[in-house]
């Protein structure tokens, strides 16, 4: 007996000092946290540059940029600090101090990624918060401009535009997107089709490294570039700066919206806009956009809205798509001509002449709120009879679908070019989307459910083997890594359905870089 109590007591011991290894006390946190915030800003603590929870405007930067309020509740994990460099040696100690003190690191920029991963971690993290590394530089005589990471989309656009209004860049169409992640997951826009994405037209690059080395395009080598143009710079470093080539555009274009309801034939119009819709000119895109209405009869009903872009004058636009897609029965007095830079915000929200495009400097986004999106591809038009089946679907919930033609340049660029590989063969891309105001309410789930159903319904109607997603519309429903247990193989059920073929490529490539798998997150490119 007395043996028995002996062992018992040296267990209980041992499995003391076991769980007293494992959770240190508060005395050692705080030397931990100071020890980090000495590494970080050796000089001062109170220089702008790194937040710890206790900072009085730790919760205003953190909240800043939150665009998906899913993640910004009290469930929701928040970094032990946040940095907010001002150089870009700032971030090269981030990363440094990050490893030696195993915080890992979320880098973001605009922070719209879809699934909060620029700012959520289930791991002790630290947040290198981009927003005061937004300086533009354009150059006009070579048609070339060198933006900062944490620049927004939309203030690219005016910089550019207040140079040259003749000049423009292929990115989104929400102005307060920065360009950090939208450019490394891709960046399509309503330039696409004329110009290719936002990646297609990168010609260098400023990344820090795992190591905390500043790298451009020479330094970083081919491969590296070549997989922060579409493979998600996340999982590769911190990208600091993008040179990006401009691209001519008219000094006026014109926009147009025309929309039908069902009982105006808008399933017959749908169906002829798959045909068409990429084979259109180059310099014409239009977009479709399904949403809920309301009939004469008040009664639910789908509407579905044409948005088009040409970038030349009305006179020209009008024969071409007489010509070419004649079942639009477009009018002149649909149409209006604008610069290109008012244009964004035409399809932005709708855009009158009172309008100021200073609005395209605003970084905080009003309409923010709680949602979920999912995307798809298609490779065959959809049938009439199966567009009937897919509304019954669609007005079962509330949400939109927003399909962007494919065609043009993107068809002409190699699937190999870069990460992304959703060029010939895809006629558009659907983006799934809904949101709600209230994380409590029976709403969100009748929501969620919604998309989720409808997403399942149209897996007959879309590409197959694998069925193709955006990496910009991030979704963690098609899988994610286990932290610990990050395996290639794993990785592979979402890798593929955002890069097909290149996701060996990027694990080839991460592998190299980053072989500690320092930069990761829920899908990170894994290790091979």
């Amino acid at each position: 007996m007395n043996h028995l109590i002996s062992v018992l007591f040296t267990l209980l011991s041992l499995q003391f000092s076991l769980s007293s290894a494992k959770s240190p006390s508060p005395k050692q946190e705080s030397s931990v946290h100071d020890k980090f915030t000495q590494c970080v800003a050796p000089k001062s603590r109170s220089n702008n540059l790194i937040y710890p929870k206790s900072s009085p405007s730790y919760s205003s930067i953190l909240q800043s940029s939150i665009q998906n309020l899913r993640f910004k509740t009290s469930q929701t994990p928040t970094p032990e600090y946040i940095i907010t460099p001002r150089i870009y040696s700032h971030v090269q100690v981030a990363i440094k101090c990050s490893k030696k003190h195993n915080f890992e690191v979320r880098a973001r920029s605009g922070g719209h990624d879809y699934e909060g991963l620029s700012y959520t971690s289930q791991r002790p993290f630290a947040i290198i918060d981009l927003a005061n590394l937004r300086k533009i530089t354009i150059n006009t005589d070579d048609e070339s401009a060198w933006v900062e990471a944490g620049a927004t989309i939309g203030e690219l656009y005016y910089q550019i535009a207040k140079k040259d209004n003749t000049l423009g860049f292929p990115a989104g169409t929400c102005p307060t997107i920065g360009v950090g992640g939208h450019i490394s997951g891709g960046g399509k826009g309503t330039l696409m089709r004329k110009f290719g994405l936002s990646a297609d037209n990168v010609i260098d690059a400023v990344l820090v490294d795992v190591n905390g080395t500043v790298l451009d395009r020479k330094a970083m080598g081919e491969d590296l570039f070549w997989a922060i143009r579409g493979g998600g710079a996340a999982s590769f470093g911190v990208v600091l700066s993008w040179k990006v080539k401009l691209v001519r555009v008219p000094p006026k274009v014109t926009v147009f919206s025309v929309s039908k309801k069902l009982e105006e034939g808008a399933t017959k119009l749908v169906y002829n806009w798959q045909n068409v819709a990429d084979k259109l000119h180059k310099d014409l895109f239009i977009r479709l956009i399904i949403k809920p209405a309301v009939n004469s009869k008040d009664e639910d009903t789908v509407e579905a809205e044409f948005k088009g872009l040409f970038l030349g004058r009305i006179k020209r636009l009008m024969p071409l798509i007489n010509s070419s897609f004649p079942e639009l029965d477009l009018k002149e007095q649909n149409c209006r001509e604008m610069t290109w830079l008012e244009s964004i915000l035409f399809f932005n929200n709708g855009y009158s002449k009172d309008e100021s495009t200073d609005i395209l400097l605003e970084r905080n986004y009003t309409g923010r709120a709680f949602f979920k999106a999912k995307s798809d591809f298609v490779t065959d038009p959809i049938e009439e009879k199966d567009l009937e089946e897919i509304w019954e679907r669609f007005l079962a919930g509330k949400g939109v679908m927003i399909l962007d033609p494919s065609g043009g340049r993107m068809s002409e660029i190699p699937g190999n070019n870069s990460p992304y590989p959703h060029r010939a063969g895809n006629l558009f891309m659907i983006q799934y989307f809904t949101s709600w105001k209230n994380p409590k309410s029976k709403v969100a789930k009748k929501r969620m459910n919604w998309i989720n159903n409808l997403y399942n319904f149209m897996g007959p109607y879309v590409s197959k083997n694998p069925r193709a997603a955006y990496l910009n519309y991030r979704d963690l429903d098609l899988g994610r890594n286990e932290y610990g247990k990050e395996s290639y193989a794993a990785a592979e059920a979402w890798g593929r359905t955002y890069f097909k073929d290149n996701f060996e490529r990027l694990a080839q490539i991460k592998t190299v870089v980053d072989p500690e798998n320092f930069f990761k997150n829920e899908q990170s490119i894994p290790l091979i």
